[in-house]
């Protein structure tokens, strides 16, 4: 009999949603291992490599565990990057427990998923995506990195569709990015450019996990 398929990952854990339009949602996180980009900004390195073989229903009797002490209804897929695991059985099982998905990529690969929540981060440094997501994001967030240009806020704000908000997201709260963040939403809202919004990591700034 072949062995069921199993997703590598890092941690199960639940807490409040720090970053992007649903920041203080109760959320239960799941960190996939690995990930294609390696950015040198990386909060999260340690999701890099490593982490636990796991088939979908050992990483659901792990979620029940948690929501029997807190009862999310979201659940975030993140990493790392998750799209590079075949995640699709696992969040079938997520829906069934009529759980919502919100899935964290990098955007550079795309799954036709049952997600109710895409946040799309391109990376330096050419921030490219699958044009999917132009349809299938809800947010577009970018980290305010010492290399990020405004040519690629106004690219990227152009690109997609006025609908969808960009979030200008300082590089682990650092002051420097923080001034560097609210510079270029100034410059955006004097050159026009709409729904481009700050956005801090409230996780760090409180202590959450």
């Amino acid at each position: 009999m072949p062995r069921p398929p199993t997703l590598k990952i890092i941690e199960i854990f639940a807490s409040l949603q720090g970053e992007g339009l649903r920041q203080g949602e109760p959320t239960v996180f799941i960190r996939f291992s690995g990930c294609n980009l390696k950015c040198s900004f990386c909060d999260t390195r340690y999701a890099w490599n490593g982490g636990r073989e796991l088939t979908p229903s050992h990483a659901l009797r792990e979620i029940h565990k948690i929501r029997n002490r807190y009862p999310a209804d979201w659940v975030c897929l993140t990493g790392g990057e998750p799209l590079l695991q075949d995640v699709s059985g696992l969040v079938k099982d997520l829906r069934q427990e009529g759980m919502k998905i919100q899935v964290e990529t990098n955007a550079t690969l795309y799954r036709p998923l049952a997600a109710d929540w895409y946040t799309v981060s391109p990376k330096p440094p050419r921030y490219s995506y699958r044009p999917e997501y132009r349809k299938r994001a809800k947010e577009v967030k970018l980290i305010v990195t010492r290399s990020l240009s405004f040519g690629t806020v106004e690219r990227l704000r152009k690109e997609f569709p006025a609908r969808i908000p960009l979030l200008l997201q300082p590089e682990s709260n650092a002051p420097w990015s923080v001034t560097k963040s609210l510079r270029m939403l100034g410059r955006a809202q004097k050159e026009g450019l709409k729904s481009i919004r700050f956005s801090a990591q409230l996780h760090k700034l409180y202590g959450w996990r």
